[in-house]
């Protein structure tokens, strides 16, 4: 049982598995890098339509 246990717990990596952990790794980097851009792109579109909103609002009605 010892034996077992050693190959068990003592064992290298499977080289699969590092490498599975590997490329979830940079796609976990990827998709965070992609969060970023679109959050700026998410704050740059707002900003842009407040400020159109502030252009369309009339001081005052078309019609009196």
């Amino acid at each position: 049982m010892a034996k077992a246990l050693f190959g068990h717990v003592g064992g290298a990596p499977d080289r699969r598995l590092v490498d599975e952990v590997t490329q979830l790794r940079a796609k976990v980097r990827a998709l965070e890098f992609e969060i970023v851009r679109l959050r700026a792109e998410n704050d740059r579109l707002a900003a842009a339509a407040s400020e159109t909103d502030h252009l369309v609002r009339l001081a005052e009605p078309a019609m009196a």
